[in-house]
């Protein structure tokens, strides 16, 4: 698996950094991606849905560590490299990019 595509739309919004959408072997794209700004730093939160019971559950994730280490560097590279090409934009309330 390659992560081929990687579009960032860096955003100012609590903790929320940017919306990312990734294609993986120019084939199967993954939107919703979101980079959030935690306690300990950026990290990659993968997309998710709210179910009956209120708790949110990853629609599309890595099944290992060590895919998941490698999705979050590369989208976290890419994001570092969109703030310098563009500043970020306030987010719409309920924008789903």
């Amino acid at each position: 698996m390659k992560i081929t595509e990687i579009a960032v739309v860096p955003v100012e919004e609590n903790k929320l950094r940017a919306y990312v959408n990734i294609t993986i072997d120019h084939v199967f794209m993954v939107r919703g991606l979101k980079i959030i700004q935690g306690s300990d730093g950026l990290f990659v939160a993968f997309p998710n849905k709210k179910g009956k019971n209120g708790m949110f559950r990853d629609v599309a994730h890595p099944l290992n560590s060590e895919t998941r280490r490698e999705i979050e560097e590369m989208v976290l590279n890419a994001y570092e490299q969109a703030l310098k090409e563009r500043p970020p934009q306030k987010a719409a309330v309920g924008e789903d990019r």
